[in-house]
């Protein structure tokens, strides 16, 4: 059975019991205490956790996860990937325990025509769940308790949480040993996990016990189905890179290596194989998820991958690209079913293709750092590498442990791999420390505006078609806690049950404006953000009177910044219309601000964009809308407004029925923000300045509306001095001043002749004032008229002067109201270990400052000018005991 039909088969199974069908969430989710996707239930937790009500009680879907926990794994055993497609069904207070596991029986045994025989099942310290097994025909032989560990799932944070039951597939001797999933979860392979959503999960790691700390508001089911495992077993091969989700690939993979894969030998060849394949998979599908390469978060998690993959493929021999062509055949092979794959190739191949050349580099760099580290211990007689030698290599320039383990085998040495762990330990749990308290806090703040969402409702939002609203306030906290009542001058979050307020998304910043109760009393609305979806939280201070919980009150938006700010949001969807048409079709999203009167945009792209191209975009989107195309909104489902061909915001969620903003036929993209109603109240667009900001990523800003044509005019007067201090009309401006910048730039390099020539002749009169001290000589004087750079040129000239032989120079100078020394010394003082800054330490004290410089050349300086010349003796004193001892 192909991996199509085992989704239609999932599908049409559990549509049959009622269940309706969800889309798969992005990998990157909104959900701030989760980095990626790693389970089906992610894009549900509002309806296990808040309570909040979904339009239907039985759910099914197919989503994309990432986990990465058991990276070390992949090639290893035949089960492990960090990428992975998880079919599941899902009930929010409706079915339980009884239905879901006699279901997922019916579906393996009949369904999928698994063998009963062969199907064993793990479950919790859970009689209820053992007691429907057996009476469903599954005997106890074939039931096995675990513990919390292995039977109690959480999605590795706080959050909804509770026990399991397992179904495990075994798939005989040739795969290990007898004993049951407690024995060998390698030959008893696990398929299905069938958690009973019920408990709230706090800190704590598993093995020590999840802290319950509260019960979910309904009883819920939350399964998962691995389809790689259940495609290797279905399809008769050994691991999951033989399936047909992946067999493609490992197909290119051989003919680069230009070798077969030897199966799952447990050689380092077959690792290798299974993890540039497997790797391939997870790396299109983050790319096309809007996932670029970084060093930190989710960006840090798609370059190990990559880094991984190449490691692997070197390791088999392949010297030329292997990313583009691996995650190619991924597009190629799952394109039809993930049709994000298809739709972003080219921004897949770029990205890989770039990063690849990237690590490349890294590589070479690695290399030389790492033969140096070598060749240092083996200087010193050391058989060992020290660990922070591996963990800076590893640390800072990406470089895997693995080859550095092999490099200094063949130089004969070994790694202190103890201290490597220990560092890399010590790393994680600061990581882990930082970003505890970050969850932690987001978790306490987000409890909070789940109990006002749960006492009081989601805030009613008509702020697309007015600006000012009555509505009662619901909630106050001042300092993050709940407040009964609020005095003047303090600072609040004010939550109403009706707003006309936007609150920040989609990169549009929130609204500001006043709220005002029926006795006078004003909070000024500093900004507007979602505390929860659909909870609007507005924060500002309390102008004047006091505000209580239970007031009425009316809601005023700040109108004219309003219209500002949708100015820019409407220019903004135009903008990313016109570089797509410029540049290319992957460009994307990556993040943008929406301001008044100013917008940023970054997008997926790798070169910077030129001059020429950033003057089309800028002529393209302002002739858009000077055509005044009508501003339209509609809603439609998620699969209707995609069929359209509407754009997805990269990083934004998404209901099953969606906003759609058309800006004429230029623009369709998916929106929850505000935008004029014809373009050319958008206009004009200023672009002001394009830059990286970062691996592949660029950055647009523009100015709009009354702030462009501001920053235009004042760029006009600018050009209206210009021409005046020019002397000269506008028109001829800018060839009079190349004129005159090339007469000045060739008076410049006439007088910077000069000056050297007046230098040499100052470093030949100061070469003639030389004394013989012990078998040297020195030079030891003023340079008046030489500025600190001149005078470290000055020192080395004199020195050059002279020959062979021990010696030294030191000069002084005044510079801008400053002491200012140099000093060199000859190579025949360098052999003995002497140091220009030895000359100068008790100089610089003399002068109230400091020393530096490494090696040949040294200088000093401080403010206590009056003392140079004692700085200068005591300098030529250090340069005379110095050459006498030589």
């Amino acid at each position: 059975m192909r991996s199509t039909e085992i989704r239609r088969t999932f599908f049409d199974f559990f549509a049959a019991r009622g269940h309706r069908r969800v889309p798969s969430s992005p990998l990157v989710p909104s959900d701030p205490t989760l980095l990626l996707a790693n389970a089906g239930m992610n894009q549900f937790k509002p309806y296990f956790l808040d309570g909040a009500e979904p339009a239907f009680r039985r759910a099914m879907s197919v989503q994309k996860c990432v986990r990465t926990s058991d990276i070390e794994n992949v090639g290893r055993t035949t089960r492990h990937a960090t990428f992975f497609e998880m079919l599941g069904n899902f009930s929010f207070g409706d079915y339980f325990k009884r239905e879901a596991i006699a279901w997922a029986w019916e579906l393996l045994t009949e369904g999928y025509g698994l063998d009963p025989g062969r199907l064993w099942v793990t479950v919790y310290l859970d009689d209820e769940s053992e007691r429907i097994w057996r009476s469903i025909g599954v005997p106890a032989a074939r039931i096995q308790r675990l513990g919390m560990a292995d039977n109690y799932w959480s999605m590795g944070v706080p959050g909804p949480c509770g026990p399991s039951t397992e179904l495990c597939y075994d798939r005989g001797p040739a795969f290990g040993a007898e004993g049951g999933p407690a024995a060998d979860d390698e030959r008893y392979v696990e398929l299905w996990n069938l958690v009973f959503m019920q408990n709230l999960r706090g800190e704590g790691p598993p093995k020590e016990g999840y802290p319950i700390v509260g019960e979910l508001p309904k009883r819920n089911i939350d399964t998962g189905l691995g389809m790689d495992r259940l495609a290797a077993i279905l399809q008769g091969v050994d691991t999951v890179c033989q399936t047909d989700l992946l067999a493609p690939v490992l197909e290119t993979v051989q003919e680069l290596a230009g070798r077969p894969f030897p199966g799952r030998d447990g050689s380092a060849g077959s690792v290798s194989f299974q993890v540039v394949t497997e790797h391939a998979r997870s790396i299109a599908f983050l790319v096309a998820d809007g996932v670029l390469p970084g060093n930190e978060g989710r960006g840090y998690v798609l370059r190990r991958l990559m880094r991984r993959a190449l490691r692997h493929a070197r390791l088999l021999g392949i010297d030329g690209p292997v990313l583009p062509p691996a995650t190619g055949a991924v597009v190629a092979g799952l394109g039809a079913d993930w049709p994000e794959l298809t739709a972003h190739a080219a921004l897949i191949e770029q990205v890989t293709a770039a990063e690849e050349e990237s690590f490349d580099r890294t590589l070479r760099q690695g290399t030389r750092l790492l033969d140096g580290a070598i060749d240092r211990a083996r200087g010193a007689g050391s058989p060992t590498l020290p660990g922070e030698t591996a963990f800076e290599l590893h640390d800072t320039y990406g470089f895997p442990l693995d080859l550095t383990l092999e490099a200094a085998h063949a130089a004969g040495l070994t790694v202190d791999e103890d201290r490597f762990g220990a560092l890399l330990e010590e790393q994680r749990r600061r990581a882990k420390s930082h970003g505890r308290g970050r969850t932690a806090a987001a978790l306490a703040r987000l409890e909070t505006y789940r109990e006002i969402s749960a006492r009081s409702g989601l805030t009613d939002f008509v702020g697309y078609g007015t600006t000012e609203a009555d509505g009662t306030v619901v909630a106050l906290l001042a300092g993050g806690v709940p407040a009964a009542r609020a005095g003047e001058g303090r600072e609040v979050e004010v939550v109403l049950d009706r707003t006309p307020f936007y609150a920040e998304g989609g990169g549009q910043v929130g609204d500001s404006g006043t709220v005002t109760t029926r006795d006078g009393a004003v909070i000024e609305i500093t900004g507007t953000r979602p505390g929860i979806d659909g909870l609007h939280v507005h924060t500002g201070r309390v102008g004047a009177g006091e505000v209580g919980v239970g007031e009425e009150v009316l809601a005023r938006v700040d109108a004219d910044r309003r219209a500002a700010v949708a100015r820019s949001h409407s220019a903004t969807h135009v903008l990313h219309a016109m570089l797509r048409r410029v540049l290319g079709g992957h460009v994307r999203q990556q993040g943008s601000l929406v301001e008044a009167g100013r917008l940023r945009f970054d997008f997926a792209h790798f070169p910077a964009v030129s001059d020429e191209e950033l003057r089309l975009v800028s002529s393209l989107v302002n002739e858009a809308l000077a055509a005044d195309p009508e501003v339209r909104v509609w809603h439609a489902s998620r699969a209707e407004a995609e069929a359209a061909g509407a754009i997805a915001m990269f990083g934004e969620k998404y209901g099953e029925t969606v906003r759609i903003v058309d800006i004429g036929d230029v623009s369709r993209e998916l929106c929850g923000g505000t935008h004029v109603g014809h373009g050319s109240a958008a206009g004009p667009v200023h672009l002001v300045g394009e830059s990286s900001v970062g691996a592949n990523l660029r950055r647009v800003e523009a100015l709009t509306g009354l702030d462009a044509l501001r920053h235009i005019d004042r760029e006009r007067q600018l050009l209206d001095q210009l021409t005046a201090a020019l002397g000269v009309p506008r028109d001829q401006a800018l060839g009079t001043l190349t004129t005159r910048l090339d007469a000045l730039a060739d008076a410049e390099r006439r007088l910077a002749g000069l000056r050297r020539a007046e230098l040499e002749a100052t470093a030949e009169r100061l070469a003639a004032t030389a004394r013989g001290v012990g078998p040297g000589w020195l030079v030891a004087t003023h340079a008046p008229g030489a500025d600190r750079a001149e005078l470290r040129a000055l020192a080395q000239s004199v020195l050059a002067r002279r020959g062979p032989g021990p010696a030294a120079v030191v000069l002084a100078a005044r510079v801008d109201g400053k002491a200012a020394l140099a000093a060199t010394v000859s190579p025949e003082l360098r052999e003995r270990g002497v140091a220009a800054r030895d000359l100068l330490t008790a100089a610089a004290r003399a002068v109230g400052g400091g020393a530096g410089g490494r090696g040949a050349v040294a200088d000093a300086g401080g403010r206590e000018v009056e003392h140079l010349d004692r700085a200068l003796t005591l300098a030529a004193e250090e340069a005379a005991r110095t050459l006498t001892s030589a």
